[in-house]
């Protein structure tokens, strides 16, 4: 019989593909999805070809058991967790306390998400956290490993990241990627994909990768889709989750048949011969009331469809969003992409605002380093923070920021950095390095149809001057609170804020 791989060294394998099962914990401690997701990681834990089951934290926003509590269940059975590992709901050291118990659980596998935005609850809707994005949660994985800040034994931790290549606009896509560079860059050692059916998309993800010279194994979502989850799924009410119009018809036609589950599940093992084509390293499996027996058919039924991979892709995976943007020209032979980026001097020249433009006089001006009335405003600065005009500056700032910006007064402002758009202010979940995956078509996943996705508008915004490639390459450290409610030019100019973080 062959070994179990772990799920590192499942990736690592090239004559390997890693499979991982998602399974889904409920609400409450002996619940059927409990015990469900019980005898299900038994059974996996006895099947080589399945590496880890993935356990997912509060999705939808929605309280449930913590996957830490299930996370060790399915370790004691046998089988290793992939423990989705969300900053939603917890602060740093929330975040840092629940590494320790992992660690010393023996579960190393980690998925970093930002997570979905909380709804419902006790008494009302929770309040959103969002201390750390998911860059934030994978330096610091990082930092634990070595050692280098909490200065303990190290942990081992095998933690990756989550990408969408599934997005409709440019500004989107390209937030999507650039955020990417970011995860990789601080530590994300795998990336696992949203949810899609469109082949094209997949494909223009792996070469993505490796144009770019980012390597990292990839993880293809397969998600067995009932006509229910796709209609939510289609109106963004699982968000980040994408389902075409026409992928919907086709569902409802698939509904008046009696063998509609076999059609399913059959469509799973369509898409698994695809990823494999595409050369995935992985595959990540789920679905609603999924059972081994499922996961079994697929795999099985997977590998037996994978030579015929490409007429698969054409036929069944070509759902594409109306005037969606591509990264590649398409390649007409195969209906997926050359290696050609698109030339997007072409597709659109972004837009510029009076406020941006003016802001950004400023800044050159008075802020920057190499500004001619920075060293002036250094020593103004220098002064007025020991003197009586403290208080009143700091208020003055606060009122020019709220009115220009909506400005939460948390004294560690990054602004400046990301096309003077507040993220505490105008991002529902404050994130500082790049865009979550829950837009859709531009629109933030919190308040669709009324606000854009900030990192759309900032993408529009640094096109016009051909600077968008900067979104990649500034690391945002999280915001210091011991600097809330300080006047963040004064901290600026005094060495006190982030630009001074020796993280």
């Amino acid at each position: 019989m062959t070994a179990k791989l772990s799920l590192q060294a499942a990736l690592a394998d090239p004559a390997q593909l890693s499979v991982t099962w998602e399974l889904v914990p409920g609400r409450g401690a002996r619940e059927k999805a409990q015990e469900h997701l019980v005898r299900m990681a038994e059974l996996a834990a006895k099947d080589a070809r399945i590496n880890a089951v993935t356990i997912t934290d509060n999705p939808g926003g929605k309280s449930a058991i913590t996957a830490y509590a299930m996370a060790v269940e399915a370790k004691r059975l046998g089988i290793d967790p992939l423990v989705h590992f969300t900053t939603k709901d917890k602060n740093r050291n929330a975040l840092e306390s629940e590494l320790y118990a992992l660690d010393r659980a023996g579960i190393e596998n980690l998925l970093v998400m930002t997570g979905d935005y909380p709804v419902k609850g006790y008494a009302g809707n929770a309040k959103p956290v969002f201390d750390f994005d998911a860059v934030h949660a994978l330096r610091l994985i990082v930092k634990m490993n070595d050692s280098a800040y909490t200065k303990l034994a190290p942990t081992h931790f095998f933690a990756g990241g989550v990408v969408s290549p599934f997005k409709s606009t440019e500004g989107e896509t390209m937030a999507q990627y650039y955020k990417l560079h970011k995860k990789i860059v601080n530590g994300a050692r795998f990336i696992i994909t949203q949810l899609g059916y469109d082949a094209r998309k997949f494909d223009e993800l792996k070469k993505y990768v490796a144009i770019s010279n980012l390597t990292v194994p990839l993880i293809g979502n397969i998600f067995i889709l009932s006509l229910p989850v796709a209609r939510l799924m289609n109106k963004n009410l699982i968000p980040g989750c994408v389902v075409t119009d026409s992928l919907v018809a086709r569902l409802e036609e698939e509904a008046a048949h009696s063998n509609k589950r076999e059609l399913q599940l059959e469509r799973a093992a369509k898409q698994y011969a695809v990823l494999k084509g595409l050369q995935y390293e992985g595959v990540n499996i789920g679905g609603h009331g999924l059972d081994y027996n499922d996961v079994q058919y697929i795999m099985e039924k997977g590998e037996e469809l994978s030579a015929n991979w490409q007429d698969i892709a054409a036929a069944e995976f070509n759902y594409p969003q109306a005037g969606g943007f591509y990264f590649f020209e398409q390649d007409a032979a195969t209906g997926l992409n050359t290696c050609q980026p698109v030339d997007r001097r072409q597709t659109g020249r972004g837009s510029s605002s009076l406020k941006q433009s003016m802001m950004d006089m400023v800044h050159e001006a008075a802020f920057d380093q190499k500004a001619p009335l920075y060293p002036v405003n250094k020593a103004v600065a220098r002064y007025i923070d020991k003197s009586w005009l403290k208080k009143p500056f700091t208020l003055a700032e606060y009122t020019t920021k709220t009115i220009t910006n909506e400005c939460r007064f948390c004294g560690d402002c990054a602004m400046h950095e990301l096309g003077f758009i507040c993220p505490m202010s105008q991002c529902p979940k404050q994130q500082r390095n790049g865009a979550c995956g829950g837009s859709r078509d531009g629109w933030c996943e919190v308040y669709p149809g009324k606000q854009k996705c900030i990192y759309v508008q900032m993408y529009e915004n640094f096109k016009r001057h051909g600077k968008e490639e900067r979104m990649k390459e500034k690391y945002m450290p999280p915001c210091n609170w011991d600097l809330h409610r300080t006047s963040s030019w004064l901290n600026y100019f005094n060495d006190r804020d982030y630009n001074n973080n020796k993280d």
